[in-house]
């Protein structure tokens, strides 16, 4: 079932995030950050955002950051961004 619904994105040339719920992430500069396809916010600072993910953790540090614009699938992070990084959720039939 997984390639037939892979095969129809190729065709019409549908964006893998769309039809998945991967993250899209686009960065600006180093003080914008734009999450598309976010779960919600786990914790939020001045100085370090976490986000949730279908498929992970993005971590957002910097200064002086602000949650700009929210709506259901997109999130824009503002401010000083310092470093992003990644907690990828373990799933244990990934593993076998």
């Amino acid at each position: 079932m997984r390639k037939k619904s892979r095969k129809f994105d190729e065709i019409f040339e549908i964006p893998v995030e769309l039809s998945t719920n991967e993250p899209k992430l686009t960065i600006t500069g180093f003080e914008r950050l734009l999450i598309e396809n976010y779960k919600g916010i786990l914790e939020y600072q001045d100085y370090f955002v976490r986000v949730n993910t279908h498929i992970g953790i993005i971590n957002i540090n910097g200064f002086n950051l602000n949650l700009e614009e929210m709506t259901s699938d997109d999130l824009l992070v503002t401010g000083k961004i310092e470093g992003i990084d990644f907690e990828e959720i373990c799933d244990d039939d990934k593993t076998k």
